[in-house]
């Protein structure tokens, strides 16, 4: 989502005053922080950052600093009471003001603030989508309505709302005609989406993804990130009866402990969560399968950790984003006695990535040797003279090939895997 906005934000002021994004600050005229709140310290290093980029305004006194995103939203004006040369303030919702903004700070000469949450007109705001490359997200939905107790989203992006269904069909049609030949659904809980057509029927997320699937010439559907609790069965069997939908999914667990689980406020439980898995490989036996936890949440003791250890174990999960709890400033948990110690927090997190990273390894280990259908989308990031591409479960390929095949799907033979990712060869060349 913020790789999302951070387009936005390029767009819109390209669009509205003409700006090129620059590979340097030295060179720019405005420079923006996008922030993430989700991880620790992420205050901490806004304003590290701010404090080098002082040092560039103090050369330029015309260089406008700006802080957007999440920590933006939460921290609003005393950012600007620590950092008073931060001359723009602005929430994930209010990032198309920028150009605004930007006039009125110039006119006024004063800070300017707006972390309000005005919602849809975000989207209205917005430039014509324009495509960078055959994979394109389209943000369907935003913010979060569920108020789990470590999480800071619903403070900072609003509670959830979804756009119309009409303006994502546009806006993915527009990118498909472009040469866009995978799109990527985005939300906070984007499996949340719902609207009411007409007639007074609710609609759900499994119906607009039909909607999309009628696209032509669109050839693959993905999306992310889902919430258990509206992971439902139609949205299940749509992995079987829906061929652009790729056989892939990233599904947050958090906690394999029911204790966990309802300090967390996640609303499920873990036989519950394992219900959903099963009926997902019954679906689609082929599917991949990822997710997220949190280790060290307060209270989680050998036991409950032990709990995460087993339902990884009896998922066996194609990968995992895992990272040691820290406490979110104004979120219940951050109350709550963090009695796990620093070293608890470490040692469990080792054992748990050494279980997922050697599952990840696995399931490579089994692609090697078959053909797999390749979505190539440029160069490869370590040897330009290579392409790279994903396979229908999202793996990256790095292979050698010509650049005329940037934008296609391709069948690759896998050869080898690296640390995360796989090599390969055309068939043809072999």
């Amino acid at each position: 989502m913020n790789e999302y906005d951070s387009g936005k934000m390029a767009d819109i002021l390209h669009s509205n005053h003409n700006y090129v994004r620059t590979d340097s600050p030295d060179n720019a005229d405005v420079v923006i922080l996008n922030t993430c709140s989700i991880r620790e310290k992420a205050e901490d290093k806004v304003y590290s950052d701010l404090g080098r980029l002082n040092e560039l305004k103090e050369l330029r006194p015309n260089l406008i600093i700006a802080v957007g995103g999440c920590v933006a939203s939460q921290e609003g004006e005393s950012i600007i009471q620590r950092a008073p040369y931060v001359d723009l303030v602005f929430g994930p919702q209010t990032l198309h003001r920028l150009p605004e903004l930007i006039s009125q700070k110039e006119a006024t000469g004063q800070p300017q603030i707006d972390i309000s949450f005005p919602e849809i007109e975000k989207f209205d705001a917005l430039p014509k989508a324009e495509s960078k490359g055959p994979t394109a997200f389209v943000s369907i939905m935003e913010g979060c309505s569920k108020y789990c107790t470590f999480c800071v989203v619903p403070y900072t992006r609003g509670e959830e709302f979804s756009r119309p269904p009409e303006d994502i069909i546009n806006e993915i049609t527009g990118l498909v005609d472009q040469g866009v030949k995978e799109i990527t659904l985005l939300g906070q809980n984007v499996n949340a989406w719902q609207t009411i057509d007409n007639f007074g029927e609710e609609l759900d997320f499994t119906w607009l993804i039909e909607q999309v699937h009628q696209i032509d010439g669109l050839e693959r559907i993905r999306f992310t990130t889902s919430h258990p609790l509206e992971f439902s069965d139609r949205l299940i069997n749509a992995f079987k009866r829906l061929p652009k939908l790729m056989k892939q999914v990233h599904l947050p667990v958090q906690s394999g402990s029911d204790k966990i689980l309802g300090q967390m406020k996640r609303g499920y439980t873990a036989k519950q969560y394992l219900e959903i898995i099963q009926k997902l490989k019954l679906a689609c036996p082929e599917i991949s399968i990822t997710s997220d936890f949190i280790i060290g949440f307060p209270g989680e003791t050998e036991e409950d950790f032990q709990a995460t250890l087993n339902l990884i174990n009896h998922v066996e999960f194609d990968g995992s984003y895992a990272f040691i709890y820290s406490p979110r400033p104004g979120t219940p948990a951050a109350k709550l006695l963090d009695n796990v110690s620093e070293e608890q927090k470490k040692q469990r997190l080792a054992k748990l990535l050494q279980i997922t990273d050697s599952a990840h390894i696995h399931f490579s280990n089994n692609m090697v040797g078959t053909t797999q259908d390749v979505l190539v989308d440029g160069f490869s990031k370590r040897d330009t003279n290579q392409l790279r591409g994903k396979t229908a479960n999202n793996r990256v390929v790095n292979f050698i090939g010509n650049s005329r095949l940037i934008g296609q799907i391709i069948p690759v033979k896998i050869t080898a895997i690296a640390h995360f990712s796989l090599r390969g060869e055309i068939p043809q060349l072999s």
